[in-house]
């Protein structure tokens, strides 16, 4: 495989990650709304494994892929790593924010 389309497929990938971990961040804080007995890194959790996987299956549809044993494993992990962006990607994001406007 060249480079070239190992770092396009990165890119790729990176940006439909960070577009799940928004997406996730809006749903966790309505669902955070509702049901505020759940814990949040619980709801984020499963929230962003279901979103990965269930964008990952739209995207097998569109494009026409097969659907093998160990691209959903690695939808499923990359679900994991959506959640921790969600849990404490926004957070950090939200402190440095605040930093900002202190210094100003």
């Amino acid at each position: 495989m060249d480079c070239s389309v190992i770092a396009e497929y990165g890119a790729t990938i990176l940006f439909v990650m960070g577009c799940l971990v928004f997406g996730v961040n809006i749903i966790v804080e309505v669902v955070k709304k509702l049901f505020p007995k759940i814990p949040t890194t619980f709801v984020a959790t499963v929230v962003s494994v279901l979103v990965t996987m269930a964008a990952f299956f739209a995207w097998a549809a569109i494009t026409g892929l097969e659907i093998l044993w160990y691209y959903v494993a690695a939808a499923f992990i990359l679900g994991l790593f959506v959640a921790y962006g969600a849990m404490f990607g926004f957070d950090k994001f939200k402190t440095a924010l605040e930093k900002l406007k202190k210094d100003k």
